[in-house]
């Protein structure tokens, strides 16, 4: 099928897309509404149509629909390989922080024995250190009272 060129701008890309106010939304059309809008043209054409030339035009479409097809199922198998090594990622890591946490725990668990330890070690020094300033203060006093008593 022959095609005047605003009718080939019509299926492929417009040469000029700011004349258009609201953006074009892409729609997937079927091989019917394809040969309706060709059929459609055809009658504002004062060219004569040639049946080979209209199965290339739809083949064209065909093959450009087959294309977007594969090239979206291709991006799906993208998105959602990208997805599951997310995921692993994601499970990798809540593995390692559980381990090191883990970890974290039982260090706190062993300082928080020693700091026990040491608490009770202060305690006893402290009692103790309290029991011999007492027991000095006694052996001062005697030693006064010795002094006191010799020097008389």
């Amino acid at each position: 099928m022959m095609m005047s060129s605003s009718a080939m701008s019509f299926i492929h890309e417009p040469a000029d897309m700011g004349r258009f106010e609201c953006p074009v939304q892409e729609t997937v059309l079927t091989t019917a509404e394809i040969q309706e809008l060709l059929s459609l043209l055809q009658a504002g054409n004062s060219a004569s149509p040639s049946s080979e030339g209209s199965n290339r035009e739809v083949d064209t479409v065909d093959e450009r629909k087959r294309r977007r097809m594969t090239s979206n199922r291709e991006s799906a198998r993208r998105s959602r390989w990208r997805k599951k090594r997310h995921l692993e990622d994601l499970t990798s890591e809540v593995d390692r922080l559980k381990i090191e946490n883990q970890e974290l725990k039982n260090r706190l668990g062993l300082v928080a024995q020693k700091c026990h330890v040491l608490w009770r070690e202060n305690d006893r020094m402290t009692s103790e250190s309290l029991a011999l300033r007492a027991r000095l203060s006694d052996l001062y006093r005697i030693l006064i009272a010795m002094q006191t008593q010799y020097s008389q």
